[in-house]
């Protein structure tokens, strides 16, 4: 029952985070007011507990879980899976600085989103959905034995 608890916490929580990074990608756009970037703001913290959560989640599941670290650490495709994610984590640095500052900003008469930053924040986004499908198919190759190092 752990194993089955959890994966279905793990897959649950990365269903979330592929959400919120659609989420973002869908209210991103350059005429945001105020509100609309504390609206974004909220939800991009989910995203950075939902990541962590994962992390927790995942390294618990791959420790405790059916079939043990030994199994995944010499797993080339979980540690590609583990590297994607880092990845995809970084990639969401930017996006997130910049919602920061843009909300900070945006208290400001006559505040605008300076085109440039806007259009590298988005890119970044796109990467990142870009980037997500990898985890789903390294986690799908590792869970059936691909992958493994001899």
């Amino acid at each position: 029952m752990t194993d089955y608890a959890f994966a279905v916490a793990h897959h649950l929580l990365v269903f979330a985070l592929a959400g919120i990074i659609a989420f973002e990608i869908a209210v991103m756009r350059p005429d945001m007011t105020a509100p609309d970037l504390r609206r974004v703001a909220r939800v991009d913290l989910w995203y950075g507990i939902i990541a962590g959560a994962i992390l927790i989640v995942g390294f618990s599941r791959a420790t405790f879980a059916a079939k043990g670290w030994a199994y995944y650490s010499h797993n080339w495709m979980f540690w590609a899976k583990i590297g994607t994610f880092a990845v995809i984590g970084l990639l969401s640095i930017v996006p997130t600085i910049s919602i920061l500052r843009w909300r900070k900003s945006a208290l400001e008469p006559g505040f605008a989103i300076p085109p440039r930053e806007f259009r590298h924040a988005r890119e970044h986004l796109y990467l990142e959905a870009a980037l997500f499908p990898l985890l789903l198919i390294f986690a799908a190759g590792m869970a059936r034995g691909y992958g493994i190092i001899p």
